[in-house]
């Protein structure tokens, strides 16, 4: 049985996400006086356009206000994506995460920063920018050796994939 009002609105909520083709990735509650928000964030393999977060706002909406499930007083709802720089919490969003630069916190001690190549079950294999001229370098990273993950913006990246093509 489910005991925080977050977990039973993650109950309530998730499987309108999930058949509006999203996943749920995160629900919070916020409280500032009287004023409270109800934020909730979603996201696919292939990301979520605005009319796929208006579409499933409105399916919350409607089924917050059927069942009460925020009770009497007034609250906000914001639905959204996971932000540029999301950490990396489970094994979906690495894979979301291919082919984006990713800054590592190592059990080991240490941090790394790589472009994630290939996931699979038990980690991801990366590329590891050269730095001064030199060549980038192929790492293995082993999920339980990763105590965090986040993905890094990238700001002047060029597109290898139209350089090829040109």
């Amino acid at each position: 049985m489910s005991t925080t009002q977050s977990e039973r609105l993650r109950e309530l909520l998730e499987p309108l996400v999930t058949s509006q083709g999203l996943d749920l990735e995160e629900i919070e509650v916020d409280s500032v006086g009287r004023k409270r928000v109800l934020r909730v964030v979603v996201d696919s393999d292939t990301g979520a356009d605005l009319d796929q977060i208006a579409d499933v706002s409105r399916a919350l909406s409607a089924k917050l206000d059927e069942t009460n499930a925020m009770g009497e007083g007034e609250y906000t709802l914001e639905v959204g994506t996971p932000g540029a720089e999301r950490p990396l919490t489970e094994h979906r969003h690495y894979v979301r995460a291919t082919d984006r630069l990713v800054k590592f916190q190592l059990s080991e001690g240490g941090e790394l920063v790589a472009r994630i190549l290939k996931v699979d079950d038990e980690g991801v294999d990366t590329e590891v920018p050269g730095v001064k001229g030199r060549k980038a370098t192929a790492r293995r990273i082993a999920f339980d050796d990763v105590v965090r993950a986040r993905v890094q913006v990238e700001f002047s990246r060029k597109d290898n994939k139209k350089e090829e093509e040109a």
